[in-house]
């Protein structure tokens, strides 16, 4: 199996002992140590990321990622870099890849295109379809909150409804399949996508906050 999840790893590593802790990104009120901790945490305290969905919670979360991101940053890189520890079931192949290549991808992308000088990435195409998989799989639970039907058109890849009609029409959204990921993973402002539909079912979909 190609490792496409551990190669967004290492790619985000890389990136992030690169630019250094207080690199921005694009995630509002996350530095790059943030970024770093959300994932050594989202590995090593599944317990606390309930905090991100609960809000009863959210303080014990919030809490550890400020002591996390606080650590020694090269510690903390070489935590996102070793990935999780074996009792976690990411520490699997199979599981890594299901888990992780999506996550990664999307983080690296929140980091590098929040840089002045950030270029577009020219994907291999098996991680193209990796990531257009994984999308197709995804998207109906990542998109629920969009308040219009979604349809995907994928440059090379083909096409796939991805949530039905809500309480207005349908949009379509085209791109290549990295920018497809980045909107339906709620950075459509940062995404080279094109929406396509009437225009106020356009703006319902752009102004609805779809989360990731």
């Amino acid at each position: 199996m190609t490792r496409h999840a551990q190669s967004e790893r290492r790619l985000l590593a890389d990136e992030l002992e690169r630019l250094g802790p207080d690199a921005p990104t694009i995630n509002e009120g996350w530095q790059a140590k943030e970024l770093a901790a959300h994932l050594v945490l989202r590995e090593t305290r599944p317990d606390l990321i309930a905090g991100a969905f609960v809000p009863l919670l959210s303080g014990r979360l919030d809490r550890a990622m400020a002591q996390t991101a606080s650590g020694d940053w090269r510690t903390l890189v070489q935590k996102v870099r070793s990935g999780p520890p074996s009792w976690n079931p990411m520490s699997f192949a199979a599981v890594d890849e299901k888990a992780n290549l999506t996550e990664f991808f999307v983080h690296l992308e929140d980091l590098r295109r929040a840089q002045p000088d950030w270029q577009p990435r020219d994907l291999p195409g098996d991680k193209e379809e990796a990531l257009w998989g994984q999308l197709k799989a995804a998207g109906r639970l990542v998109l629920r909150k969009a308040p219009t039907g979604v349809v995907l058109v994928a440059d090379g890849l083909g096409r796939h409804a991805a949530k039905g009609p809500g309480e207005r029409g349908t949009v379509v959204l085209r791109g290549e399949v990295g920018e497809l990921v980045m909107a339906v993973f709620g950075r459509e402002r940062v995404a080279d996508v094109v929406v396509e539909g009437d225009h106020a079912d356009v703006a319902a979909f752009r102004s609805a906050d779809l989360g990731g």
